[in-house]
């Protein structure tokens, strides 16, 4: 029974955005709200008297504690990369309170609200060797000021420091349960148990998280990672410095996942080979920083394969509250059924 309409996702008037939120911030007049990109989270752009700065409106499903957790990453990396020539991470703006977030009453429910600082530079497709190396190395400097990071439970994130940061309890970990077995069981109650695939999917899984635990059994670099580091829409250029951002899905992980992601980013050209010496390009800036183990690049390839399962999961996560399902048929589950089958995984 329903006594009012109800939402699974809404937009958010820039209008109320702006009575919302221009009270909790020291930024100026505001003389522009807009809706800027629709994502996993909605993005506006804000304009005022002392600049220009970007909005995120987080949905419902990302928690406080989770808004808080990446907030406190943020603030841990900005002291531990210093005055680092080739690394940097985009800031956030303080509240008055000093929270750094907001939370707003939609029509779904609570969402938080971050405003960042505009950052202003290009995007590097990473085409070439040296764009390459430059990344490689980056991600190094993030990864080791990731290490200087030491996590501890039930801290307060705002008074964290460059070696403390609030554990959530509740934090996931970039773990095969994360990559597979959460994104199987939503796939499966998205098509069905009977489906003539779910045996498939059920085997492949299996198989897959086999070869993982057998390859980290090794010893893989693990640690505090990006978590979403495709090299294309989170980080940013600054003549010879990346800016990167976007941290929602950072959490402890193997890094060799990091990296994965780079490996098989979208926006890339060249044959086999082409590709290949890109990818040696990027291993080689990032072994100038610190260690990537034989077993670690190794690992890489597995990682890319469950990085593609996990994309899959969250495609159907977003089905009923932002897609749809009309183009996440037969043809969209065969798709991904035969890049699975082609990995020769079983």
């Amino acid at each position: 029974m329903f006594n009012h309409a109800t939402a699974l996702r809404s937009v958010l008037s820039p209008a109320y955005l702006e009575w919302a939120l221009k009270a909790h911030y020291d930024i100026g007049t505001w003389q522009e709200c807009r809706f800027w990109l629709r994502g996993l989270n909605d993005t506006y752009r804000v304009r005022t008297s002392t600049g220009t700065y970007i909005l995120r409106i987080y949905r419902t499903e990302v928690a406080e504690a989770d808004v808080r957790y990446e907030l406190g990453v943020l603030t841990a990396l900005k002291e531990g990369l210093g005055s680092s020539e080739h690394t940097e991470v985009g800031d956030f703006i303080p509240t008055k309170d000093q929270t750094g977030y907001t939370m707003l009453d939609a029509a779904e429910g609570k969402r938080a609200a971050v405003i960042f600082h505009y950052i202003e530079g290009t995007e590097n497709n990473l085409e070439d060797e040296d764009s390459c190396y430059a990344f490689g190395r980056s991600a190094a400097e993030l990864h080791q000021a990731m290490d200087g990071i030491k996590l501890e439970q039930e801290r307060e994130l705002a008074s964290a420091s460059v070696t403390e940061l609030e554990s959530v309890n509740t934090r996931f970990k970039l773990d095969t349960k994360f990559l597979i077995d959460e994104p199987l069981e939503r796939i499966i109650r998205y098509i069905g148990e009977s489906h003539k695939e779910t045996a498939f999917l059920q085997t492949f899984t299996t198989v897959l998280k086999e070869k993982i635990s057998t390859i980290s059994s090794s010893g893989l670099d693990y640690g505090l990672c990006h978590g979403d580091m495709h090299g294309n829409n989170n980080v940013f250029e600054q003549q010879e410095r990346f800016i990167h951002y976007d941290f929602e899905w950072a959490a402890m992980g193997w890094r060799a996942y990091d990296l994965a992601q780079v490996k098989v980013r979208k926006r890339q050209s060249g044959d086999t080979e082409k590709k290949q010496q890109l990818w040696d390009a990027l291993m080689k800036g990032y072994r100038s920083v610190r260690s990537f183990t034989d077993a670690d690049e190794q690992a890489v390839d597995l990682f890319i394969i469950a990085r593609r399962f996990w994309v899959m999961g969250l495609d159907v996560a977003f089905i009923d509250s932002d897609m749809g399902a009309l183009d996440y048929g037969e043809d969209w589950l065969n798709d991904f059924i035969e890049e699975f089958r082609d990995t020769g995984i079983v």
